[in-house]
């Protein structure tokens, strides 16, 4: 049974930093796609990043390019999810979501290409 638990999320001040973690459990992750999603209230989840675990390849939506690292250990079994010079627009409840098949360039920033879903971590960007 495949499990992804984040955790890490909190309130921030504009301009600080920040890092989730997805540790994920279940079976052999390496042909998966591992995204990250956040949801602010009121408004759809939208994607922020997504990796292809085993290449190791990322991407980014637009809105954190530059801002946010997305890694992965195999080892450690874990996603991570790095955010620099946070705004107020980055608070959302952030899930991290795995898709068994790969390749990362199939739709990565889809919510429906995802199966499993995390139970999601707040963070609040506020001073």
């Amino acid at each position: 049974q495949v499990q992804l638990v984040e955790s890490g999320g909190e309130m921030v001040q504009p301009g600080g930093s920040l890092g989730l973690s997805c540790v994920v459990s279940g079976r052999n992750f390496n042909r998966d796609v591992m995204a990250w999603f956040r949801q602010a209230p009121g408004k759809a989840r939208e994607p922020v990043g997504a990796i292809e675990w085993g290449r190791n390849i990322v991407t980014y939506a637009d809105a954190v390019k530059g801002r946010f690292t997305i890694s992965r250990s195999d080892w450690a079994s874990t996603m991570w999810l790095h955010m620099n010079d946070l705004k107020p627009e980055d608070t959302a409840i952030y899930y991290c979501a795995d898709d068994e098949d790969g390749p990362l360039s199939r739709l990565w920033d889809a919510v429906e290409r995802y199966e499993y879903w995390g139970q999601g971590t707040q963070v609040t960007v506020s001073s």
